[in-house]
This record gives C-alpha cells, sequence and structure tokens, in this order.
C-alpha cells in the first residue's frame, strides 16, 4: 500500500495553508511514496530555490533509515562517523532535523513520508502534521 495522489495533494494543500495561518515563512511541502518516489511537491511563491531538496530529503531520512528526524539526530550525535557516512551515501540527502514525518495508514500501515522546510524545523514539522492529518491519516514525528 502507498501513498495516493489524492492523499499527497491534500497534505501539501493543508500544510501549506497551516503555515501560511499560522505566519510562517513560506514553505515547501514534499510527499514521497514508501520507496522515496516523489507523489507531491509543492513550493510556495518567495521559498528559496533550494527548499525542494531539502524538504524531500527530510522525507527521505527517516524513509532510507526507518526512523524519525528525532531518532537520526539521537544517532547522529552519539555516532557522527554513522551520521556522516550515511549522508555521503545518499548524497547528503537525510536531514536529522524535524519536519521528516512518517505517514501511516489507520492500521499502521507506512504509506510515505512527508518533508516539509521553510521555517523552523519545529514549525515545518507543524506544517506536515496539520497536511498529514488532514487527508485523514496518522503523523509519526517520535515526539509523540
Amino acid at each position: 500500500m502507498t501513498i495516493t495522489l489524492d492523499q499527497a495533494q491534500t497534505i501539501t494543500a493543508a500544510a501549506l495553508k497551516h503555515g501560511t495561518e499560522q505566519g510562517f515563512n513560506p514553505l515547501t511541502v514534499a510527499v514521497l511514496d514508501p520507496g522515496g518516489a516523489i507523489v507531491a511537491l509543492a513550493r510556495q511563491d518567495g521559498s528559496g530555490f533550494a527548499r525542494p531538496d531539502l524538504a524531500v530529503g527530510k522525507a527521505n531520512g527517516v524513509l532510507a533509515l526507518g526512523m524519525t528526524n528525532r531518532a537520526i539526530a539521537a544517532r547522529a550525535a552519539d555516532s557522527p562517523e554513522f551520521f556522516t557516512s550515511v549522508a555521503g551515501l545518499t548524497g547528503g540527502k537525510i536531514f536529522s532535523v524535524p519536519g521528516g514525518v512518517f505517514v501511516k495508514d489507520a492500521d499502521g500501515a507506512l504509506l510515505g513520508a512527508v518533508g516539509v522546510t521553510g521555517d523552523a524545523s519545529l514549525n515545518d514539522e507543524a506544517a506536515a502534521v496539520a497536511g498529514i492529518e488532514a487527508a485523514g491519516l496518522s503523523a509519526v514525528t517520535g515526539a509523540e
């Protein structure tokens, strides 16, 4: 099972709406399927040109390692050589800051991941969660 295009588009629209309503800086949202393929990508006007790569990197990191961004950060702090090696192996497409969130269905099956970037990392994560919940799905951040 994987995230659908309709779900991904709902997530991007709701995440961007949340950011606008909260007064966040312009956001970029990437929704990936479990294999890391981009299903939807949206970038608000004024969001920097590197933001799509950052959003994909946040989502890709949780999928690639099978752990939340918080767990990745803890692992990077505990074993920086591991994180440096993994980051090099993936071409730098793994991040250890909040903003990459697992997407699961009601039964707990992994559907993909969302990455948001543009504001403070915790705000990025809040926008991702808002988008995922708007699609009727479950967000897993590691803060639960």
